[in-house]
């Protein structure tokens, strides 16, 4: 039986019906981000530390983890919009966003649009650069043209996952939290956010220089489907960054939990809300 401090709960954003997660109230908002293709849970590891003095909301994306999904919101600049509409439907201000992987995009366009929203950014192992810089087998789910080959989504997922924690194997209700979100089509759906990069990418690189919110990149060193390059193109590019690389390959906040929530944490103090401070 799980004992997991993640309970889901659903509410409906625009229409679409979304999977989040809440801690008690407690401090400054944390707003949480699922990455591709997990969920909500992915938080798991690090949840509790965060909620020790924080607010936390955990959100599954749309066609994501265990939220519905729209065709119009597969593309990160769409996701950025939805996201500050998730901030009115839960009444949200000020927050601070832990947004790995497909997140990273999201976030940074939710902030070019509307970056009184946000008190600070973390994100990391998504992809950003141009040109792209992406590893297997990110390359050949971007370049796909023919989606046959993804329809079983269960299997797609279960090849991942023994691939990516076969030494630590992931706990069983998280591990087939994972499955289920992609089943059947799922996988194949949610495909089309990564596949918008080559030209959603470009805009938001333009974008970059005026997005002045606080950003923390954590990258892991041995990822080989996002290179930390891809981390170093937003520092150099974004007003208020600053790059860490860890010990983890692609899934840091799995692999190396201790590391990454000791820099999310540092971040969320060093860019603390001054009516917090006052």
């Amino acid at each position: 039986m799980s004992t997991s401090p993640i309970n889901p709960r659903h509410l409906t954003v625009d229409g679409v019906r979304i999977r989040y997660a809440e801690s008690e109230p407690n401090g400054e908002h944390g707003l949480l981000l699922s990455p591709w293709p997990e969920s909500m849970y992915a938080f798991e590891p690090i949840w509790s530390r965060l909620a020790r003095e924080h607010h936390l909301v955990a959100v599954d994306l749309p066609g994501f983890g265990g939220s519905e999904s729209r065709p119009d919101l597969f593309t990160p600049s769409a996701m950025g919009d939805f996201l500050v509409g998730v901030l009115d439907t839960l009444g949200l201000d000020r927050v601070h966003v832990v947004g790995p992987d497909i997140g990273t995009s999201a976030a940074l366009f939710a902030a070019a649009a509307a970056p009184e929203r946000f008190q600070s950014i973390v994100i990391g192992s998504g992809g950003s650069s141009v040109p792209l810089e992406l590893g297997e087998p990110l390359t050949t789910w971007v370049a796909a043209t023919d989606l046959t080959p993804y329809q079983d989504g269960r299997s797609i997922i279960e090849f991942v996952l023994e691939n990516i924690f076969p030494a630590s194997p992931l706990p069983e209700h998280v591990r087939e939290d994972y499955l289920a979100s992609y089943d059947g089509t799922r996988f194949a759906e949610s495909m089309a956010y990564v596949r918008s990069y080559p030209t959603e990418l470009v805009t938001l690189r333009d974008r970059l220089p005026d997005i002045h919110t606080p950003v923390r990149l954590i990258a892991g060193r041995d990822d080989t489907s996002i290179p930390p390059s891809n981390a170093e193109f937003l520092a150099d590019r974004l007003p208020n960054a600053k790059l860490d690389i860890v010990d983890a390959g692609h899934f840091v906040w799995e692999q190396n939990p201790a590391a990454y929530v000791t820099h999310v944490l540092d971040w969320w103090a060093e860019h603390r809300s001054e009516r917090q401070d006052g």
